[in-house]
């Protein structure tokens, strides 16, 4: 086995799993605590990510593209919460996901009338560009960065949950969100703020992968059904599964496209091998999820009450 592969490969999967954490932390905690499914949570990721492009092209500040895709992503999710989304908690959650459908359906239309269909692309920012010795080879600097970024998200969501009010409130709200109303506290309120945290974290997560892929309408569905994985895998209200999960369906994904590649391809022809490896790669993430609801249908890291 090549070791300078491993390695990379390791890292690329981290990296994956950084970005399917900023998507499943905030949704995690919106599907915990409001018992609301919410399939527009990928077209969140989509706006942020060509919200952040356009910035970017404009102004030619990466940083102002990361704060303006938060903060549309935000007050964009904010907006659809309280008009619409609030009327839908108490209701059956087919009923959810057929509005939270529409919706994503009335996004990606919106995106590709502002747009257009044309792919659109993020040029990585100057001083994120180039490698850094790490392992003993040279990894991209931005690769790196969005890993750090997880972390550093990850960092600050466990402050956030474990050691602030807030963070009761909504540990609290996740176990028992009738009886954290009947003791006063402003459950829609809460509400309110998990799912603009929810947003923006999706609108970071878009921005952060638009280096990295072209931007396209639709691109949200993708990664909200491995996000959606990643939650059942990680445990629903859980940001402990949800970090854990994100980084074991990176691993799975990013290592199962490169091995079983290179297996195939000793048996194979080799447009056979490259065709075959990535659909057995994600039935890979698929099997996990289904023997996960089998045998521990609260996922691996479920919320700890109490």
């Amino acid at each position: 086995m090549n070791t300078s592969l491993f390695i990379a490969q390791l890292l690329n999967s981290v990296q994956l799993g950084a970005l399917l954490f900023l998507m499943s932390a905030g949704l995690t905690l919106v599907f915990g605590i409001m018992n609301f499914l919410n399939l527009a949570h990928g077209s969140l990721f989509m706006v942020g990510a060509y919200v952040g492009a356009t910035v970017a092209a404009r102004t030619g500040s990466f940083v102002l593209a990361i704060v303006l895709a938060i903060a549309v992503t935000m007050l964009l999710g904010v907006l659809v919460e309280r008009t619409l989304l609030r009327k839908l908690y108490q209701r059956d959650h087919l009923d959810q996901v057929l509005c939270t459908f529409g919706l994503l359906l009335i996004a990606n239309e919106a995106v590709r009338y502002i747009w257009g269909p044309s792919p659109v692309f993020i040029n990585v920012p100057e001083a994120l560009r180039g490698t850094v010795p790490l392992f003993g080879q040279n990894y991209s600097l931005y690769r790196l960065t969005i890993i750090g970024s997880g972390a550093l998200v990850a960092l600050a969501l466990y402050l956030l949950i474990s050691k602030t009010r807030l963070g009761m409130l909504i540990r609290a709200g996740a176990s028992n969100a009738p009886m954290v109303s009947a003791l006063g506290v402003n459950i829609k309120l809460l509400n309110t703020v998990v799912f603009a945290v929810g947003a923006g974290l999706a609108g970071l997560g878009g921005l952060l992968v638009g280096p990295l892929v072209s931007l396209q309408p639709g691109m949200g569905e993708p990664i909200l059904i491995l996000t959606l994985v990643v939650i059942v895998i990680g445990g629903v209200g859980s940001i402990r599964g949800a970090l854990y999960g994100a980084l074991i369906v990176g691993l799975i994904d990013t290592a199962g496209r490169i091995y079983l590649q290179m297996g195939l391809l000793q048996v194979f022809e080799r447009t056979v091998g490259q065709a075959v490896a990535p659909a057995m790669a994600s039935m890979l993430i698929y099997i996990l999820m289904a023997v996960v609801l089998t045998f521990k249908p609260q996922g691996l890291f479920p919320v700890k009450n109490g």
